[in-house]
Order: structure tokens, then sequence, then C-alpha cells
């Protein structure tokens, strides 16, 4: 499977953005049909677009499935849309989808994209699952940032001055960007749900915020499988994760 690296002008953003795509390659004696479904993979806070492709064997297994991946770089965003300055959730959530299926032949069916990432990406993967069901049929998150407002509010000094410009801790804006509220009220919509999948370390220093949002999930009608398992926040676990998502995706587990 090609791996390809693209520039594209990203309107939403004002500037131009990356993003590295795995497209199936056909074989002399199997013929890969199209359009491709799609995995839109999601990088942590200190990675980028190339961190899937250098740290794990994505383009391997992805070769199993004939399943396309588009990984963005959206830099140390928290996937959020910051009023008055960058809107990188409404870049990943629509401008990005709608780029990636003009530039290569994704579907644009529901049941044929899927949402994943780790930590910052993990956050970032349900946030998209719960706010955008009409567009990701499954969201996965490994060690997933999926209890942010505990996870900030006891983060390091400078994490906090960074955070608060990128997050707001108003009702308003924590309506659009915390993960508990967000289940809340796509559980009480008639939209469509995701089936969703979370991993976390019992090492990991995410470990309690991931419990805690399971706790939370126990009481809403979702199709939603946790696993924990001996781990920390390291590629050596992601790279073994990021298999069992795809046999989840693609009902084998």
């Amino acid at each position: 499977m090609p791996i390809l690296s693209t520039t594209f002008k990203s309107y939403v953003l004002g500037m131009d953005c990356s993003a590295n795509i795995i497209l199936p390659q056909s074989s002399p004696d199997k013929q890969i049909r199209k359009p491709f479904k799609t995995l839109y993979l999601l990088h942590g806070l200190s990675d980028d677009h190339t961190a899937w492709t250098r740290w794990t064997s994505i383009e391997r297994y992805a070769t199993e499935y004939e399943l396309a991946v588009v990984m963005p770089n959206v830099h140390r965003s928290f996937y959020a849309d910051r009023k008055n300055s960058y809107q990188y959730f409404k870049f990943v959530s629509d401008e990005l989808i709608r780029i990636m299926q003009e530039l290569f032949p994704l579907s644009d069916k529901r049941e044929d994209r899927y949402t994943a990432g780790l930590s910052m990406g993990g956050y970032g993967a349900f946030k998209l699952g719960l706010s955008c069901p009409e567009k990701f049929s499954v969201a996965a998150s490994l060690s997933g940032a999926l209890d942010i407002y505990t996870r900030l509010a006891h983060a390091e000094l400078g994490l906090q001055d960074e955070f608060a410009y990128i997050l707001d801790f108003s009702d308003d804006e924590r309506q659009e960007v915390d993960l508990f509220l967000l289940a809340e009220k796509l559980n009480k919509s008639d939209k469509p749900k995701p089936r969703l999948y979370a991993w976390c370390g019992t090492e990991d220093f995410l470990y309690e915020d991931n419990v805690r949002f399971v706790n939370f999930m126990k009481g809403m009608d979702f199709d939603f499988k946790y696993e924990e398992s001996a781990g920390d926040h390291s590629w050596g676990y992601w790279d073994e994760k990021i298999q069992t998502v795809l046999k989840f995706i693609f009902n084998n587990s």
C-alpha cells in the first residue's frame, strides 16, 4: 500500500496543511474495489501526521482490510475550535473529510468512515464520534484523554497556561468539548450512535481518566467496548492495540 504525503490549503484554518494517506493498491491477482473505506487516525499532543507511520506498522495492518487511512496534522490543538482563532475541530470534522474525498477515492458513506487516535487523538476520535455521529460509524480511543477537564485542571502549570488558550472552561464551551456531556446529549437524541472502543494501560497516567469515563458510560445506551491491560503511555502498546481497533471496526472481535 502506498503512503502519500500531501499538502493542501485549508480555508478554515487559513493555512497550508499536511496529512499522510495510506491507500489500498491492487495487485495482479487481486483487484481492490473503490471507493475505499477510510479510517481517520489522529495523533497525540507531541506528535504530528507522520507519527503513526513512523512508530507503528499501520500500513501493513491496513492492507489486510483494504482500508484507506488518513492521518492529518493538527499540532497541539486538542482538536478544538478556539473563538476568534484557529478552528481545528471544524477543520477535522468537516473540511478535511471533504478535501480528502475530493483528492482520493474515499467512500462518502457513514458506514465506511471510522476514526481512532491515541492520547489527545483518542479524545479527538471520541469527540468526532459523539459530535458527528452522522459521519462516523466507529470511534476508538487508545490511552485517550477522555476526562479532559479533570486532566487539564490537574496539569502542570505550563500546560494549564497553554490549554487555557485552547479550551475555555465556561459552561457554553464545555457543552461542545466535554465527552461526558457530549455522550449524554447524543444518548438523549434520535441521532445514530457510533460504536465505541477504548483501551488504556493500567500503568498509564490517563488510566483513572478512562475509568471515570467508562463508569459514566455504563448508564448510557451505547455499543461501547472497553478493555484494559498492563501497559503505559508508549508506542509499543499502541502498535499492538491499533490491530485490536481494526478488528473491532470490522466486527472481528
